[in-house]
């Protein structure tokens, strides 16, 4: 028996920070492997969507060449990932929004189809769970809950993580050193450090 269809989702990867542990360059552009950080991403979740989206508050010009659809922070001086998936949930046009960081490039067709899977399954968000924490930045998001979402930042929430959480919320558990949940946000991952 052949496994259940995923549903159809739109993609968006967060791209917008201020890269304040690399320096205040660019994560996403720098380069891992030859390549830059959000090609690795790219190759992974392209198969995955027809609406890959890209949240970049600046260059651009480079990050279209690896999305459908590019989107920027709706306020200055990068508010944070909630504003990232905001204006993500704002323009995707599948009812899933799989949200992922532009400096994770070792996810998985596995890992991504396990979320998938779980949101579509439950009906409700999905967010990894490494070792007991929380991971905002894997997580699987019913564009439905963008009202609420946007209602909980007029309010002065920032934070994805306590937004998602005051509602019902799926675990993906991964053990603590998955490999795939690997954050490069610091030069050492980029000179190799990280695990092959």
């Amino acid at each position: 028996m052949s496994a259940a269809p995923l549903p159809p989702c739109s993609i968006l990867i967060l791209a917008g920070g201020r890269g304040q542990r690399m320096g205040g360059q660019d994560k996403g552009l720098l380069p891992w492997r030859g390549t830059p950080l959000v090609a690795h991403l790219h190759a992974v979740v392209r198969p995955l969507s027809d609406d890959l989206i890209i949240s970049c508050n600046r260059n651009a010009d480079t990050y279209r060449l690896y999305a459908d659809t590019l989107v920027h922070d709706d306020e200055p001086n990068f508010p944070g990932p909630l504003a990232g998936v905001l204006v993500g949930l704002a323009v995707a046009r599948h009812e899933w929004l799989l949200v992922l960081a532009c400096d994770a490039p070792q996810v998985d067709d596995g890992l991504l189809t396990s979320m998938l899977t779980l949101a579509a399954t439950h009906n409700t968000p999905v967010m990894v769970r490494q070792a007991g924490q929380w991971q905002p930045m894997f997580s699987v998001i019913p564009r439905a809950l963008r009202a609420s979402l946007a209602d909980a930042w007029n309010a002065g929430e920032r934070s994805l993580l306590r937004v998602l959480r005051s509602g019902p919320l799926v675990a993906l558990d991964c053990a603590e050193d998955d490999p795939r949940l690997a954050n490069f946000n610091t030069p050492q991952h980029l000179d190799g450090s990280a695990s092959t």
